[in-house]
């Protein structure tokens, strides 16, 4: 799975106009964050067929960047994350951006993305690690 991560203007109406040529391309937003700064907007994004989003997006006039992202299933429980950051930070492996995808059913997914991927993916190979197909 591919983060996306647009940098651009902050104007008013950036991330609707974003949602808008996803929605309209039919393409849901699996998770997302948006922040401001300095007259920059840096919107993140994860989707499922992030090809075709990256395309979309290019094409209405977005610079689009993408990294990978690792899937994790793991207890939704107090602690959880705790656990999961200090393995990681034990391994002097850096998160570099972090989304919680669902909670369901006493467990919750999430999307990391990190400098050292294989290794994390090696680490983290007890927390059931999914992929997401159309």
């Amino acid at each position: 799975m591919k983060q996306l991560t647009i940098v651009t203007e902050d104007k008013v109406g950036v991330l609707a106009d974003i949602s808008y040529i996803l929605g309209k391309a039919k393409m849901s937003i699996m998770g997302v964050s948006a922040e401001a700064y300095d007259g920059k907007a840096i919107v993140n994004l994860v989707v499922k067929d992030d090809k075709k989003a990256q395309d979309l997006l290019a094409a209405n006039g977005y610079k689009v960047y993408e990294s990978d992202m690792i899937m994790v299933k793991v207890k939704d429980a107090p602690g959880a994350l705790s656990e999961i950051s200090t393995k990681l930070k034990e391994a002097n492996i850096s998160v570099q951006s972090l989304y919680l995808i669902m909670r369901c059913k006493g467990y919750s997914v999430g999307a990391l993305k990190v400098d050292k991927p294989k290794a994390a993916k090696k680490l983290l190979s007890d927390c059931s690690l999914l992929q997401y197909t159309d």
